[in-house]
């Protein structure tokens, strides 16, 4: 596996993850195809300035335009699920046809030891719909701690989600 910066050629993919209602069922249903190449725009700025890391998951290096979906770690104001402040998350998404096989879990855990390697992000927040068992999953089995059950916003849409936390320097599992 490989994590590649996002690009210009992931507007499709994108399309695939966002535009989905099973893929965004637990983040208030499908975003509208309109816009979706603005928001690759945006996240290839993001990640040119290293002020995300937006990553997309590649299950064979030698493959590079065939992904299984994206893994980002991103720092954004708190706002209601941890209080003042910028607070750290990660989050992902895992196309149908490569869920059930490790993809996300590995691609969480490289992201999460890059940053411990960098020593950068400090404690990371995940924040997994309350009815997504296999994110909520992946959180347990890579060693974050489940804090509480939290209201949170998604592209304008509300929904449930547990609220996730690791320090990579010293819980990964």
């Amino acid at each position: 596996m490989r994590l590649r910066d996002v690009s210009p050629d992931d507007v499709d993919v994108y399309v695939r993850m966002r535009c989905d209602p099973v893929m965004m069922a637990g983040l208030g249903g499908p975003l509208p195809r309109e816009g979706i190449a603005d928001k690759v725009r945006r996240d290839i700025e993001q990640a040119s300035a290293d002020l995300a890391w937006i990553k997309m998951i590649v299950p064979d290096p030698a493959t590079p335009e065939k992904v299984a979906g994206t893994v980002t770690l991103w720092s954004h104001d708190a706002g209601d699920a941890e209080g003042d402040g910028p607070v750290s998350e990660i989050g992902w998404m895992v196309l149908p046809e490569f869920q059930r096989q490790g993809w996300g879990k590995r691609a969480v855990r490289a992201l999460l030891e890059q940053a411990r390697d960098q020593n950068r992000w400090g404690v990371v927040h995940a924040f997994p719909a309350t009815t997504n068992a296999a994110s909520n999953g992946i959180c347990r089995s890579v060693g974050f701690r489940f804090l509480s059950e939290v209201d949170m916003t998604f592209a304008g849409r509300a929904f449930k989600a547990n609220h996730w936390t690791v320090d990579p320097r010293t819980d990964l599992a």
